[in-house]
């Protein structure tokens, strides 16, 4: 739809890779943001540096502007409810209303949400409100080891698992208490440990039905080998039939029918959900569980899906979904593999540096159809070059026939970026893959039962027919 004012709330990489998929629909696109992107910058009509939790500023510009859509990237824009103060100015939004962020913005929420309306397919969880109780719901799990998630929205780095991020119930213990009183008030979930292996899963959602987007694979430790500390995510990669190496068709189409069951329950509650489900699972012996649900488009995800997305109708495509009747019509993603690699600061993880200079050959980069995508930088000293933040700095994008090819493609593509900086060398790799097969081989190779007894892993005779079909 040639010419469509698009509001874009966020200043991040999956903004960025959101605005031009916005701009390949010849959309005018309008930026409200905290910081400037030197990307968004370049592609916008017009930029307006706003905090993206100040839903009446924004709503204001976005009427000035005279915009027919809004799109929310950031968890902090959805979560501060700016989709309700769009829609009740009559702005069509992408991103669902305060009440239906709460899928992420509490686990606490999100947990006894699931469980009230009889979706368990999640991990065993206590939720702690006060410090005497931190005792009981850790004595919970002492033959599966915990998992603490603060309840309250952490930009994807919040979660301390037994074992990696501590290593003794004592450790546990006192991570608890810290978090706790972190939260003022928020409560702590506590679940057991999981075995398997994550898979990111978003959908498009009108409010009434679920339509799927390709299974992605998200690195989330700073260093090679899933060692050092949680991030925002250090890549990703998604396969040509997409899937992955670990996840069949039915475990994909099993996935998608919880979220399904997620969004009958949501408008069991009243809640129109509007916008990107994004389910983080676990591949276990007992199939695919719900670790977390993201109300918007994932970072790192965001960049594979959206680079493979085929066509120039996306903004068409996010218009009829945000006026509740999404048209299916619009759904097309190439049959290609990508892979992401973020550059990100020295250190990031942990302590990271700012203030370095990246100097990018960006026409060395199309020249090789590497897409770029700018995160926490700001306008470097000259043309080409960026200042690095604290965070995830740029992204580069391939995307080709074969893993192997689109992988190569990137880490070539690393060649044109000069600075100090540091990456994951291991994504996508295929050693990497082939741990991660053998992993989930290892799981599977004892047959558990589910909670209520019944083997969940044996899959004989016919398989049910796929979603993308």
């Amino acid at each position: 739809m040639a010419g469509m004012k698009v509001l874009l709330v966020g200043s991040g990489g999956r903004e960025h890779a959101i605005g031009e998929a916005l701009r390949r629909s010849e959309a005018e696109v309008f930026v409200a943001a905290p910081t400037v992107n030197p990307g968004l910058h370049r592609l916008a009509r017009e930029y307006r540096t706003l905090p993206v939790e100040d839903g009446e500023a924004i709503t204001q510009w976005a009427k000035a502007c005279r915009v027919s859509l809004a799109v929310l990237g950031p968890d902090a824009s959805v979560a501060a409810g700016v989709a309700d103060n769009l829609r009740a100015a009559g702005i069509p939004t992408v991103g669902p209303g305060k009440d239906g962020a709460r899928m992420e913005s509490s686990k606490a929420f999100a947990r006894e949400f699931l469980d009230r309306h009889g979706i368990r397919e999640t991990p065993q969880f206590q939720i702690v409100k006060s410090p005497g109780e931190i005792e009981g719901a850790l004595s919970s799990f002492a033959e599966t080891g915990f998992v603490l998630k603060p309840s309250w929205l952490t930009a994807g780095k919040g979660v301390l698992v037994g074992g990696v991020d501590f290593q003794t119930p004592t450790e546990g213990r006192q991570l608890a208490s810290q978090m706790l009183a972190e939260g003022k008030g928020a409560p702590l979930v506590v679940e057991e440990k999981l075995d398997g292996e994550e898979f990111s899963l978003m959908a498009f959602v009108d409010g009434k039905h679920v339509y799927p987007m390709p299974l992605v694979k998200d690195y989330k430790r700073a260093l090679d080998g899933d060692l050092g500390g949680n991030t925002g995510g250090m890549g990703s990669f998604s396969t040509r039939d997409h899937l992955l190496p670990y996840v069949s068709s039915a475990d994909r189409d099993t996935s998608v029918a919880l979220l399904e069951r997620t969004v009958t329950a949501l408008q069991k509650e009243g809640i129109d959900y509007r916008g990107i489900l994004y389910a983080g699972f676990m591949m276990t012996r007992r199939g695919p569980l719900i670790l977390e649900f993201n109300a918007r488009f994932g970072d790192p995800e965001a960049l594979n899906v959206l680079t493979l997305y085929n066509g120039t109708d996306f903004a068409p495509l996010l218009l009829s979904l945000a006026e509740g009747n999404l048209n299916r019509t619009f759904l097309d993603f190439r049959l290609r593999a990508s892979v992401v690699k973020y550059l990100v600061p020295p250190g990031y993880g942990s302590h990271p540096t700012s203030g370095g200079i990246l100097e990018i050959d960006e026409a060395a980069l199309a020249r090789n159809a590497i897409s770029l995508y700018y995160g926490s930088v700001t306008p470097g000293p000259h043309p080409g070059s960026v200042v690095l933040g604290t965070s995830r700095a740029i992204a580069l994008v391939a995307e080709a026939s074969a893993l192997r090819e689109a992988l190569v493609r990137v880490e070539d593509g690393i060649r044109c970026v000069k600075g100090t900086f540091d990456l994951r060398h291991d994504i996508a790799t295929a050693i990497d893959l082939k741990k991660r097969t053998s992993h989930m081989d290892t799981v599977r190779a004892t047959t558990p039962t589910t909670p209520g007894g019944v083997a969940n892993l044996t899959r004989s005779g016919p398989q049910p027919p796929s979603v993308f079909t």
